[in-house]
């Protein structure tokens, strides 16, 4: 099962991503909700990077559990942080759908 932590600051913005775990759910390169969710989880990391120019610190390990935490530095540019709330909310979204829909293999917090 995917894992994934969503945490938020004092104003309700999405300041770090905690996903660990592997959905698990069909063969290797066959896996539709790992694709959904690296799809999302690779679109979110580019998304900050081009569009925004914010520079995320990302850890990843994919080996031993399957592992990726984003760390979204702080913001002070204001339409910098419209875009990257944006962003961010609409990755969250894109998981809590996912998650609703294969409960068995994703769960967010």
């Amino acid at each position: 099962m995917i894992r994934v932590k969503i945490f938020h600051n004092n104003d309700n913005n999405i300041v770090k991503i905690e996903m660990r775990g592997h959905a698990d759910a069909g063969e290797y390169g066959s896996d539709i909700v790992c694709s959904a969710v690296s799809a999302l989880s690779i679109s979110i990391v580019n998304g900050l990077e081009s569009v925004v120019g914010i520079h995320p610190k990302v850890t990843s390990d994919n080996l031993n559990g399957g592992l990726m935490i984003v760390d979204i530095p702080a913001v002070s540019n204001h339409d910098q942080k419209i875009m990257a709330n944006a962003l961010l909310d609409t990755f969250e979204n894109g998981l809590r759908d996912i998650s609703h829909n294969y409960s068995d293999y994703v769960k967010l917090q």
